[in-house]
């Protein structure tokens, strides 16, 4: 039995700074902000037949959020050519990965899968002479379905 789910444990949370991303298979560790992990199942509402003033309701049609990822600045043009597969229509989907990393950075303990993910949206990092911060980016990823992986366990699709 998993520690964490023995009644009574206490297990302390994943830090959210320990993380890398993962596009096909190989590392990307020069991410510093991953937003945006959704998935919504829409409500539908619906009155049975000799049941009027009673409304209920079944799960619908499933959508996913674009996953929105920050970073550094680089002369790396990996990710700016998989974009310029989108706008030119010949999307390339990937599959990538958001894994979360123990409290030393070292090990995988959890992981979320996008399936079929794609470039939809871009935005060029601001550029101020007046400041000394890092040059940070923005992609904003598509994607067809997201599973939930824990370290020695199986993958859970979530649709």
């Amino acid at each position: 039995m998993d520690v964490a789910a023995q009644p009574g444990t206490w297990v302390d949370p994943y830090r959210a700074y320990h993380f890398k991303l993962v596009l096909n298979g190989v590392d990307n560790g020069h991410f510093t902000e991953v937003s945006g992990l959704g998935v919504r199942v829409e409500r539908i509402a619906y009155r049975e037949a000799g049941a009027n003033s009673v409304v209920r309701a079944i799960p619908g049609r499933v959508t996913y959020s674009p996953v929105v990822l920050r970073y550094g600045l680089t002369s790396s043009g990996e990710l700016w050519d998989w974009l310029m597969t989108a706008v030119t229509g010949r999307v390339n989907r990937r599959n990538v990965s958001i894994a979360v990393l123990d409290p030393t950075g070292a090990d995988e303990v959890l992981r979320w899968n996008l399936l079929n993910a794609w470039p939809q949206e871009w935005l060029g990092a601001p550029l101020d002479a007046m400041t000394q911060e890092l040059a940070v980016e923005t992609l904003v990823l598509a994607h067809e379905g997201l599973e939930r992986e824990v370290s020695g366990g199986a993958s859970v699709p979530s649709a």
